[in-house]
């Protein structure tokens, strides 16, 4: 598969800029694509990654974000089919402090599954131990 590049922008020794994608590949569309992540925290844990090599979710432009999140929507129903999952958790890492390890944008899709954590209240608070469960 070789994904369509809009731009001449890329960084050959970023993961996500290579212009062959294996068979993690999902969908396209005209600014970003979807695969599937080599590491996965869950079955179907999808990431959906800007074709315009660029670190900051914030420095995308506003089409590009919206062609982000309307793959999103796309694959989530790709994933739904296939892995039936009972919730999903989406995310983004934005620079070191927030565990940002790779210098291209890209979002987290991950299918969750009733029983996966013990205690799945607080969802995405969990980032930073002792403050998922604000409902005590």
């Amino acid at each position: 598969m070789v994904l369509n590049f809009y731009n001449n922008k890329k960084n050959m020794n970023c993961p996500f800029c290579k212009p062959e994608i294996s068979n993690e590949y999902i969908a396209e569309s005209e600014t970003c694509f979807a695969v599937f992540d080599k590491f996965p925290v869950n079955n179907g844990h999808v990431l959906i990654i800007p074709k315009r090599h660029i670190s900051n979710y914030f420095d995308l432009s506003l089409p590009e974000q919206s062609d982000c999140w309307k793959l999103i929507n796309e694959v989530k129903n790709i994933i739904q089919s296939k892995y039936n999952p009972d919730g999903f958790n989406i995310g983004i890492n934005i620079n070191k402090s927030a565990g940002q390890t790779i210098w291209h944008v890209h979002i987290h899709l991950i299918p969750r599954y009733d029983g996966d954590v013990i205690n799945p209240t607080g969802g995405i608070r969990n980032i930073i131990p002792g403050k998922g469960n604000y409902l005590k």
